[in-house]
This record gives structure tokens, sequence and C-alpha cells, in this order.
């Protein structure tokens, strides 16, 4: 018997790409598998649309925008609730955004790829972009898949920051081996139920207090500790909605640019939630170590929210005042960690 899948889309105000991600996944070469949608207090109609095309979708409503990593967090407890602990190895859940599309064998490829790697928690595949609107126009189906990389996995950097592997490059191949990698983006990534089990705090798997934005580096960061593994899979891909940006390399300038488009609130859960990861996760030892990478890009971090994001100034604060629940939450996984940062840091940052 093959391997369950729990597929798991947390959507808000998604139904503009819900449609074609449904569509694909019921594409799928790969048939055991089941889909719960963790609706966020949406007012787009989405309950009445899976009720009328896709009844056989289970759907959990929230009141309210609880955020990707509490909604998550609601499925994937589900899921350990209601399985055999000794029956966990065998059961994976596939985290993925409301705005991705699948190719037919995305999931054939990649749960082909679990297979004889019981030290590897979490499996990733090929993102490419797609651009559009969630569009259902079939006059634009065929336009919209390109061959920009979006990710190939989480790229590990020497100054603690973590950014998608390839993202902006064209495809031509320079990704076409599958192997082991630091983690895997959250729009996208299957994990093995039983590590999630084995790697808990209370009842978060993402950390809750994240709300949104780099829960899913957290999380690789906690796995890798705890020694499990991440693995891409080059064979599986999907395609990502995505805006423009990262279509090529930028300079510090456009960077600045790009921050300054998007909205404050981002720019704020992502700042916070970076400055609570690093408090989290990272040694006196490696903070010693690689001190000169970590300084240069957070001091520029702190000078340019403090002095032009005003509104967002009480990231800082707020990351201060976390401090000690970080703490606390660090020395939970004492037990279980077996590899240490510095140990990472040589194998993974560039």
């Amino acid at each position: 018997m093959s391997p369950t899948v729990f597929v798991h889309i947390v959507a808000w105000n998604s139904l503009s790409f819900l449609p074609d991600l449904l569509d694909s996944l019921f594409k799928q070469t790969y048939t055991d598998f089941s889909v719960l949608v963790i609706d966020n207090g949406s007012t787009d109609g989405v309950g009445a649309f899976l009720e009328e095309k896709y009844p056989n979708v289970r759907c959990l409503r929230n009141a309210r925008n609880l955020g990707f990593s509490a909604a998550h967090n609601q499925g994937i407890r589900y899921v350990i609730e209601h399985v055999e602990q000794d029956a966990l190895r065998d059961k994976f859940i596939l985290v993925t955004n409301p705005d991705i599309i699948f190719t037919p064998t995305f999931l054939e490829e990649l749960m082909h790829a679990t297979e004889g790697k019981e030290q590897i928690g979490s499996f990733g595949g090929k993102l490419l972009r797609a651009y559009g609107d969630g569009v259902s126009d079939e006059a634009l189906k065929k336009a919209i898949h390109s061959d920009l990389i979006d990710s190939t996995g989480l790229q590990l950097h020497k100054n603690f920051t973590c950014t998608d592997r390839g993202s902006g490059e064209m495809d031509k191949g320079q990704y076409d081996v599958s192997e082991n990698v630091f983690g895997i983006t959250g729009a996208l990534v299957l994990y093995r139920a039983s590590t999630l089990q084995h790697i808990r705090f209370k009842d978060e798997f993402f950390d809750h207090d994240f709300f949104a934005y780099k829960e899913d580096v957290d999380l690789a960061w906690r796995l890798r500790q705890a020694g499990v593994g991440a693995w891409y899979q080059s064979t599986a891909i999907a395609y990502h909605y995505r805006g423009m940006y990262g279509q090529e390399k930028m300079g510090w300038i456009d960077r600045l640019r790009h921050r300054k488009s998007k909205s404050r609130l981002r720019s704020y859960y992502s700042t916070r939630n970076h400055w609570a990861m690093l408090s989290k996760n990272m040694d006196i030892f490696s903070f010693i170590v690689f001190f000169p990478y970590l300084f240069l890009t957070e001091m520029a971090r702190f000078v340019y929210v403090f002095f032009f994001e005003g509104s967002n100034r009480r990231a800082i604060a707020h990351a201060i005042l976390w401090i000690p629940r970080m703490f606390q939450k660090r020395r939970s996984m004492k037990n279980i960690k077996t590899v240490s940062v510095f140990r990472l840091m040589k194998q993974f940052a560039k």
C-alpha cells in the first residue's frame, strides 16, 4: 500500500487561485491523498465554491485570519491526533500555498523520492514561476508558465539569512541534480508526519508566534538541528504565481527599492521574525565565528528600519521583547538537538 499524503491548503481570500490549484491536484498520477482547506475567515465565497465544485475536499473554517503558522498547525495536529502513532512514518503532509499549479507527476516524483530516505523529513521539488492573477481564462493557461526559477530549496548564507536557491535564474538544467539541501520553502513542502511530531513544541510545528513569513526557515533550522535532512527532487515540478521580482540578480540599491514597494505589514513580519529566529536558533560559538558577516547585515537592516521605516520600528521592540519567549522554545529543543549550528553553517552556508 502506498503512503498516504494529506494535502493542506491555507486560504485567505484565495478563490482566484484555488480553481487552478485544485484542478492540477486532482490530475495527479499519484492518487493516494486527501485534501484539507483551512480557510482563514475569507469573504470571497470559498466555502460555497468547495461545496459546489469539490465536495470531496474538507474545509475547516476559522472566524478570522489566524495566519499561515497557526492555520497549518491546526491541519497538522488534526492528522497527528487521528493517526496511530506507529503509522505516522508512512504518512506525509503536503503544505501548499493556494497559488501553486502542479504538473501531473509532481506527487508521484516526490513520493518516489521518499523511498529509502528514512533520515529525511522534508521534501521539495523544482518550483518555477507562473504569472497572472490566478487566471482561469483558457487563453492564458499556456502563457503563464515560465522557465524562471522560484525555488529549488532554501540556501543558507554566512550572515544567517536564508534565500530561495536559484530564485530569479532561468532554468537551464543547473539544478537538475536531486540532492540534500538545507531546507524547503514553505510555499510547497512535503513533511514526514512522524518528523513533525518529533520536533513539535507543545501544539506548535510552525512557530505560532511568527504568524506569517520566515516560519518555514525557522522550521528548517529546527529539523536540521534535530538531525533531520531535507531533500530536493529535481524531477518534481510545480509552478508558483509570483510577482516579477527576482527575474535577475539585484544589487543592494534595487533590493532597497523592492523593499520599499512591499507592504509595511509584510516588512514588519519579515523583520520581526528574522530577529526572533536568530535569537531562537543561533548559539554563542557560531555568533562569534560568523560575527563579521552577521554584524554588517543586521546593522544595515537595523539602520534602514529605524531611519526609513519608522512605522516598523515596533519590529525592533517586539523582537527584543520576544527574546525570553524564543529562549524558552530554544531550551525546549535541547533534548532532541544532535547537530550544532556551526556544523550546519559549515555544511550549507555560502
